[in-house]
């Protein structure tokens, strides 16, 4: 096992309170940013890329994630592989900007699939083993390169929500820890998922991204209603395991009807835009997680291209949007 090194933040303790509530990540600073997105135009290393996370870091956030891809061509296929849209050099290059601007870096790796996407994921019956050396391998790599760019935090999957039944994945972990030396979790698709995780008690944190349907536009008490009702879900998971929650999405797209499918792509529904619907909908999602006192948030998302977002974009981003400076306003850094 590496040495476990001291980490720019105390991420916590995984006791239980004296009150029964579930355990804060930390007495200081804490891992409260944004996920963040390569892109072509501006590469991890390149000079747009350090202007946009300068942009991130006045938002008063103290974390980013950055975010390889691995592919694979159908949900039942078993030939997972690294993509190459984030590779190795990258994936260190763009830790050390992250560190270079005061901010921790959290390593989360996505599964691409074609026209469909990660919870899908379900291989044929007789590969599943197969499926599951191919991820641990390529998982084994970035853990590599996390620990030698001292990432303070690895995500072992995002939304793996039909495989992470498996039984394998306490050996993949127990392979982790001999090759990374940061805290380690893995984000459950909602609370549904998090729920039926048997691997908690392995990991530091149980990290979510909540994305639940919030109900028509203008109704409020909805949308408060529903982000109350998943929370409640989550925290009874985190306090069953003694483990702090990471609230490791959540994200609205800024275009009307955004919260009747707050999950759906600018690509699957053409709308226009809607700058105040994503700006109200997050201070909420902020509110709720402050009342609950949960203050590790990573939003979805930023861009590494300082010009995303802006007023006519109806995607995620919250870059130059009314959303972004109702965060910074929250976070105390505006």
């Amino acid at each position: 096992m590496i040495k476990r090194r001291t980490f720019l933040w105390a991420l916590g303790s995984t006791a239980l309170t004296a009150t029964g509530a579930f355990p804060q990540s930390s007495s200081g600073e804490v891992l409260r940013g944004f996920n963040l997105i390569e892109t072509t135009s501006a590469p991890f290393g390149s000079q747009a890329a350090a202007l946009s996370i300068a942009q991130l870091r006045k938002t008063g956030a103290t974390a980013a994630t950055v975010i390889p891809f691995l592919w694979q061509p159908a949900p039942t296929s078993s030939g997972i592989v690294m993509g190459d849209a984030l590779p190795h050099d990258r994936i260190a290059a763009g830790i050390a900007q992250l560190h270079a601007a005061g901010l921790a870096a959290i390593v989360k790796p996505h599964v691409w699939v074609p026209e469909s996407w990660a919870g899908a994921i379900v291989p044929a019956a007789g590969t599943e083993g197969d499926w599951h050396a191919a991820y641990e391998n390529s998982l084994r790599a970035i853990a590599v390169t996390a620990e030698q760019s001292r990432a303070e935090v690895l995500v072992l999957g995002t939304e793996l929500r039909g495989v992470s039944g498996a039984e394998a994945w306490e050996g993949t972990i127990a392979g982790l820890r001999e090759a990374f030396s940061g805290k380690i979790t893995y984000v459950a698709h909602g609370a549904d998922e998090a729920e039926k995780v048997a691997f908690w008690p392995l990991l530091d944190a149980v990290a979510v991204s909540l994305y639940p349907v919030l109900g028509a536009a203008g109704a409020t008490a909805d949308w408060d209603r529903a982000i109350a009702k998943e929370l409640d879900r989550v925290e009874a998971v985190a306090r069953k395991h003694a483990k702090p929650i990471w609230i490791a999405e959540i994200g609205i797209r800024s275009a009307e009807g955004a919260t009747e499918r707050p999950w759906e792509s600018a690509e699957e529904r053409a709308a226009p835009a809607d700058m105040a619907l994503q700006a109200d909908v997050l201070r909420r999602w902020l509110r709720a997680l402050e009342a609950r006192d949960i203050p590790d948030l990573w939003v979805w998302r930023w861009f590494t291209d300082p010009e995303s977002g802006g007023a006519e974009d109806t995607d995620f981003t919250v870059q130059n949007k009314l959303a972004e400076e109702v965060i910074a306003d929250f976070w105390g850094k505006g």
